[in-house]
């Protein structure tokens, strides 16, 4: 393998805006996935010492291998609280504050940079609109039906009001309407104002990224994010600057890995100013490494993009970008059941792979070769683990060399 193998390691994973997993199966699951990493790879790991707090989970992983062993001290962000508060509030509310984002994000020139970067995306964001557009049509219907029969205004008015109650009552829960809503309505706030709790937190944890960073014991540090998630890990990173400009530079260089990323989600906007800047700075940041992860078949990400260059910033700095295919991950019979279940392809950026690839979530936040290696390599870790979980020794390449082009990683 390149460079020595990793023994400590101390990950920051913030994930997607995701009602659905909460704060109390995080572990549950993230034990469920692991499992399945490692029968692929022919290793052993085990999941212990939970601790919960209101900025994050922690919990220790141990994996190992016939001729190495990783220590991981894994933290998973909390924002639960804010996506739950957010579907607290009224559904007259969401359906309001959603129809002014969706002119927002239309009327501000977005949508247009979504068809332009990536029309998959844009399918993506007009979705949820659309359907609840359809949705009221066929409530409007229902009334217009009603008055044909019976000539009455108000019998097909109350028609009407009965078709959009069974409206909220059932489509719009199935198709998760209101949780896709509520994403774009955070993502507005986010960009215009920030949002209060969110960044006291990162606040918070900014300070423990940046206390790491000096005096840490571990061999690498990495902060992955997921989906919107990979838009707060810039914020946090970001803020870990502005404590200490020279983040990692003497002590502890950080990987930063965004996997299905969103961060054109807001990057593309004309009023994310601040978020862009924000990009600019954790890109120039030589003890930061940026890798990018994007994948054809998952919908909520930009595939085959240039991040820094599609935002109108200095592409000196862009990102490592590596495409992977999702297909190549999971058996046959597993990726058949769930190709049209978007959100399920796109979690498989955090989930257990059924097959070896270069790219898979586990090897890089708890396997023996650095996450950055793996980005960096052309196949990942496939070319420095055996058959039977053992490191192989490879011939390293230069990181200008590995910097050339962004290959297929799965």
């Amino acid at each position: 393998m390149t460079g020595k193998p990793v023994a400590k390691r101390l990950v920051f994973h913030i994930g997607g805006y995701d009602p659905i997993t909460s704060h109390l199966s995080a572990q549950r699951r993230f034990v469920r996935e692991i499992a399945r990493f490692q029968r692929t790879w022919s290793v052993k790991a085990t999941v212990d010492g939970s601790r919960d707090t209101p900025d994050q989970i922690q919990w220790n992983v141990m994996t190992t291998g016939p001729d190495w062993l990783v220590e991981t001290d894994y933290r998973m962000v909390r924002w639960d609280d804010v996506i739950e508060a957010f579907g607290r509030r009224s559904i007259g509310s969401r359906i309001s504050v959603g129809i002014l984002t969706f002119l927002d994000f239309v009327l501000s020139g977005t949508l247009w940079r979504y068809l332009q970067t990536n029309w998959r995306y844009a399918g993506f964001f007009l979705f949820p609109f659309v359907m609840f557009g359809l949705l009221v049509a066929a409530a409007f219907l229902i009334g217009a039906f009603v008055f044909k029969i019976t000539g009455s205004i108000p019998i097909a008015a109350g028609g009407g009001l009965l078709g959009f109650a069974a409206v909220l009552a059932g489509p719009w829960r199935w198709l998760h309407l209101g949780d896709l809503f509520d994403d774009w309505i955070f993502s507005r706030e986010y960009i215009r104002r920030g949002n209060p709790d969110i960044e006291q937190r990162l606040d918070r944890l900014a300070g423990e990224l940046a206390a790491a960073a000096s005096n840490s014991a571990v061999d690498e540090i990495l902060v992955l994010g997921h989906s919107l998630g990979a838009v707060l890990a810039v914020d946090l990173l970001d803020r870990a600057l502005k404590l200490e400009p020279a983040l990692g530079g003497n002590k502890m260089p950080i990987t930063f890995l965004s996997v299905g990323s969103s961060i054109l989600k807001i990057g593309l906007h004309p009023k994310a100013i601040r978020f862009r800047t924000a990009m600019e700075r954790v890109a120039k940041s030589r003890a930061i490494f940026w890798g990018d992860y994007q994948a054809l078949i998952d919908p909520l990400n930009f595939y085959k993009s240039r991040p820094m260059a599609e935002m109108g910033l200095s592409t000196e700095n862009e990102t490592t970008v590596r495409i992977v295919k999702l297909s190549r991950m999971l058996d046959h019979n597993m990726y058949r059941r769930i190709r049209f279940h978007f959100f399920r392809l796109h979690n498989q950026f955090v989930s257990g792979n059924d097959r070896r690839t270069s790219y898979d979530y586990f090897m890089l936040t708890c396997g023996p070769v650095s996450a950055k290696s793996q980005t960096l390599a052309p196949n990942g870790a496939l070319s420095m683990i055996a058959g039977d979980g053992g490191l192989v020794a490879i011939a390293p390449l230069s990181e200008s060399e590995l910097r050339g082009s962004p290959g297929a990683a799965a």
